[in-house]
């Protein structure tokens, strides 16, 4: 059976696929495409996560598509309004129809001979492997195994009478009304889970090994809902977008050159929230400097508000075992529980788990270099997205898509076919440098290793700066040597 053949395949149809496919018509009109999508329905991560009180970490100004204005009244959304939002982009510009869901690429192998990927894909609803081809492949898988959250082995864990969940399988009908509940971790699920448990629970605590640093935020942004009353909504959010992102980006360069001023500063507005007899030391004094880690965002401090009315306690401990009624703690407490959450983290992956072959050789993503982030030595023809982790991932998903729409229009400029990054002779002695530097979070320490590197030079970085990236990707130049291109195919039939 023939493969069906489009000239672009996006991977995924979540938040960044969605906008990939958006920018792609708009700017590659003519390309026929495809999004191939694991799950059965779009949204990515909005879609998938269900727990009490979901809702973004970043501003939906900048977490928002720079395409289309973010309207609503609340600038930190809860889950379904960001969900809905995914669906109204998709709609407005017709991507649904072009959406293969429950089809999960297992394999992807290029061949240069004919100048294309080769996708096996597996079916959900039967099992079988069918087989797709396209001359350009756009992942937009995300970082994390859909499948199944990170939980650590915890002692006796079998021992516990009550529910464990994890919240990336949260029960469509779990009754917590009443309940005690242990949220384990500090990140920004257990900061989101908290509050939100904390008003139908009999009690919400958080366990933590050790703290994370916390900012408050207001949920709604004033100067972006006073704009859109003067200004086209175009308007409004393009200022605000502006504003946010300098804001941003400013906190993190002093998070980089004073990280003891603005430690202070985030310790002192939290000694402000909880007054002067609350032990902030122990509970949210990392150990850490700012933004080695992302920040949690506290909306209205709704969390710190948990904790001051009682309903909610931060413990901060080690777990020695869990016990028929909870946790045992090394200190030699046990809290009591009826559920315990395990909001330890997720599972990174490297592009989506797809077994990637080149001209018959397996792939070793931790092997090849990155180009600008978003593409791979050796690897042609694939640009993969992957977001900021000191910003809103949406500002580099629509750099990527912008520059992948570039990237096709050139190509087709030139009449090439193909364009594989490669390492000049310049590049040869570069020194390797991890994926993402300076950012000590258990999740992507746990798998950094298996990622490409990056070296120290351009076009050779993954910069993690959006204010750079406009300038290396918004108005991109394809002929610093390192992007080589071809017409394998056209060259094979000239000599032929």
């Amino acid at each position: 059976m023939t493969a069906e053949h489009l000239d672009v395949i996006i991977v995924g149809a979540g938040l960044s696929g969605i906008g990939a496919a958006c920018h792609l018509q708009k700017h590659c009109p003519g390309k026929r495409y495809l999004i191939l999508e694991d799950r059965e329905a779009m949204g990515g991560t909005w879609d998938l996560f269900r727990y009490p009180g979901i809702r973004s970490d970043s501003d939906m100004h900048t977490l928002g598509y720079n395409f289309k204005p973010w309207v609503a009244e609340k600038a930190i959304a809860e889950g379904p309004a960001i969900l809905e939002y995914i669906h109204e982009a998709a709609e407005e510009n017709g991507i649904p129809r072009h959406i293969r869901y429950q089809h999960r690429v297992v394999r992807a192998q290029w061949s240069s001979d004919d100048a294309r990927w080769t996708l096996e894909v597996q079916r959900g609803e039967t099992g079988e492997r069918v087989t797709y081809s396209c001359n350009f492949l756009l992942m937009c898988a995300g970082y994390y195994r859909y499948r199944e959250g990170f939980t650590p082995e915890f002692p006796d864990r079998e021992r516990f009478g009550g529910e464990i969940i994890h919240p990336q399988h949260w029960p469509e009908n779990l009754d917590y009304t009443g309940k005690r509940v242990v949220v384990i971790g500090s990140g920004a699920t257990a900061v989101t889970l908290v509050p939100a448990m904390a008003e139908q629970a009999a009690h919400v605590v958080m366990l933590q090994r050790s703290p994370t640093y916390m900012i408050v935020r207001p949920f709604r942004d004033r100067l972006a809902n006073a704009l859109r009353k003067i200004l086209p909504d175009t308007w409004a959010y393009a200022l605000t977008r502006w504003k946010n992102v300098h804001l941003q980006q400013m906190l993190y360069r002093r998070t980089r050159k004073h990280p003891e001023q603005v430690r202070k500063m985030l310790l002192d507005r939290i000694r402000a929230e909880m007054g002067p007899d609350y032990d902030v030391d122990t509970d949210f004094t990392p150990r850490y400097d700012p933004w080695d880690q992302r920040l949690c965002l506290v909306p209205d401090s709704d969390f710190f508000d948990a904790i001051k009315s009682g309903k909610a306690s931060v413990v901060t401990d080690h777990i020695e075992r869990f016990t028929e009624n909870g946790i045992l703690l090394q200190s030699g407490n046990e809290l009591e529980a009826d559920i315990i959450v395990t909001a330890t983290g997720l599972n990174m992956v490297i592009m989506g788990e797809i077994d990637f072959v080149v001209d018959g050789k397996p792939v070793d993503f931790s092997e090849t270099w990155t180009y600008k982030g978003l593409m791979y030595s050796g690897v042609p023809n694939l640009v993969n997205t992957f977001g900021y982790i000191n910003a809103s991932w949406t500002l580099r998903a629509d750099l990527t898509a912008e520059y992948f729409c570039q990237l096709l229009n050139h190509m087709d400029a030139l009449d090439k076919q193909q364009v594989t990054p490669t390492l000049r002779p310049e590049d040869q002695n570069m020194q390797p440098h991890l994926w993402v530097d300076d950012f000590s979070a258990g999740y992507m320490q746990r798998v950094l290793h298996a990622f490409p590197k990056q070296g120290d030079h351009a076009p050779w970085l993954n910069t993690q700066n959006y204010l750079e990236d406009r300038k290396l990707l918004g108005h991109a130049s394809f002929d610093d040597g390192a992007l080589v291109f071809s017409s394998p195919v056209q060259e094979a039939r000239s000599a032929a």
